[in-house]
């Protein structure tokens, strides 16, 4: 009944984000992005999420702002120590390695007759050495690194100009890269949009006439943009596989009360609506219910709906932290695209408030499983923490036994069934929290000595966690069943 067992060919790693991790943030030709924008507020609450809405005036002000400290626009400082950081994850074994790619840093303006050819060459130089390092690439295409001037002169990513812009980054990327890397993500998080709303879909929430609308039609946009890539690849023979990736925000109802149940239900199709258009190749009826009862014209070409149905994609990516519970004590109506979350008292929780539940990921992987048989990569996993430093380590308990308590669950997936591939410990080496812009909410295997106002030495640490990981992927997980 213990036994663990994973393929032979599993994919151990990790996960990190550009924005979040390379600095450089106005080198070798780089444009301005929209994560550049977010000023780190220690008078701020972190212990509950926040939405990214930012207004244009606000845009304007972080531009030219020289006071403030913008964590992600310094990061650790990956863009010059990238070769000596990875020579860490070779010691732990890592088989994989899953990376995006900063669209400001390869099309800085608008205009997009060529490639800026440093930016290029950044990433040829970095996926060449994550081969070299024994590391198979995994590419995120957008994760919130949108270029300023998709705001500013497209309004983001509910103007259909947008996806003509993202179809030249990316195919740009695939023709490049397509013989190195297998596994490409086109959107990161694509249902995050009400939660990280201009991170995701770039539109000042004073700079349209109806927000709800601009953020539904974002989304779409983007599927249509995943399918367009996925149908270049289709024609271009590429030997690559295209998958959607969802953060799960799945619920459970508070208790039996069948308006509880139904309101985790409504919660959880507003999630799988993504996947079901990517998976199935259409808008189920319910999502479509939804937009006709909320007044939400999106506008849905003919052309598009072909285009979907034809270029289903390829495999699930999930980002998993935390579960979720829903009360209509708490959220009386749907009439917003989310019911509010409620803690479980059954649940503890980190600092910031997110539920430590590794049957949540038993129980949202095999939902997904069963609603669409499609092969899964955990993208993201892992827990931010509060982290000391004493003797040059971090005795990390706590992250060796959220993890190992979270692939003990995914094994328990495995043993049914479930075709899952690899696991990414999200921010392996420590890295700028993309919700808090926090640098002391670490995530890492390996600490790495700067505060959140920019302050250290930058050297890096060995965390206990990190042997830990090293002896999981030596053994192909067997170690943890010891």
């Amino acid at each position: 009944m213990n036994k663990i067992l994973f393929p032979n060919d599993f994919l151990w790693g990790g996960a990190i984000a550009a924005n979040q991790i390379e600095g450089a943030w106005n080198e070798d030709g780089k444009g301005i992005g929209l994560s550049d924008l977010f000023i780190y507020n220690p008078d701020k609450d972190n212990s509950k999420l926040h939405s990214s809405d930012m207004t244009s005036k606000q845009v304007e002000f972080a531009k030219r702002d020289k006071q403030g400290y913008y964590p992600k626009r310094h990061g650790i400082d990956f863009y010059h120590t990238y070769k000596d950081d990875l020579k860490y994850l070779k010691e732990m074994g890592f088989k994989t390695l899953r990376i995006s790619i900063n669209w400001a840093r390869i099309y800085p303006t608008i205009n997009t007759s060529h490639p800026n050819d440093l930016g290029l060459k950044f990433y040829d130089d970095l996926i060449d050495e994550i081969i070299k390092n024994g590391m198979e690439p995994i590419i995120t295409i957008l994760h919130y690194e949108i270029p300023l001037y998709i705001t500013e002169e497209l309004g983001g990513w509910q103007n259909k100009k947008t996806i003509e812009l993202y179809e030249i980054f990316g195919k740009t990327l695939l023709d490049r890269y397509h013989s190195k890397v297998k596994y490409w993500i086109p959107i990161n998080q694509i249902n995050l949009v009400h939660i990280e709303p201009f991170l995701s879909v770039g539109t000042c929430i004073d700079k349209t006439d109806n927000y709800e609308l601009s953020k539904f039609q974002g989304v779409h946009n983007q599927m249509v943009a995943s399918a367009l890539l996925k149908k270049y690849a289709t024609e271009q023979k590429y030997n690559v596989k295209i998958g959607s990736m969802l953060a799960d925000l799945t619920a459970y109802p508070e208790n039996a009360n069948p308006d509880n149940v139904l309101l985790a239900l409504k919660h959880n199709r507003l999630n799988y609506y993504h996947t079901d258009v990517q998976f199935r190749g259409e808008y189920p009826g319910y999502i479509r219910r939804y937009f006709e009862e909320n007044n939400l014209s999106i506008e849905i070409l003919e052309s598009e709906e072909k285009l979907l149905k034809n270029n289903v994609l390829d495999f699930l990516a999930i980002s998993y932290y935390f579960s979720q519970m829903v009360s209509v004590d708490q959220s009386k109506d749907f009439s917003t695209s989310y019911a509010s979350s409620k803690k479980n008292p059954f649940i503890d929780a980190t600092p910031w408030g997110w539920a430590i539940d590794p049957k949540g990921l038993y129980n949202c992987l095999s939902c997904y499983w069963d609603r669409y048989q499609k092969p899964i990569l955990i993208a993201e996993n892992g827990l931010g923490m509060h982290d000391e430093l004493v003797n040059e380590t971090v005795n990390d308990d706590y992250r060796i036994v959220y993890l190992q308590a979270h692939l003990i669950a995914l094994n328990e997936c495995l043993k049914d069934g479930i075709d899952i591939f690899g696991f990414c410990a999200w921010g392996p080496i420590d890295l700028v929290s993309a919700s808090t812009q926090e640098m002391e909410k670490r995530y890492g295997f390996i600490f790495v000595d700067i505060d959140n106002e920019g302050n250290g030495t930058k050297k890096r640490y060995r965390k206990k966690s990190f042997y830990w990981y090293k002896n999981v992927i030596a053994t192909n997980g067997a170690c943890l069943g010891d």
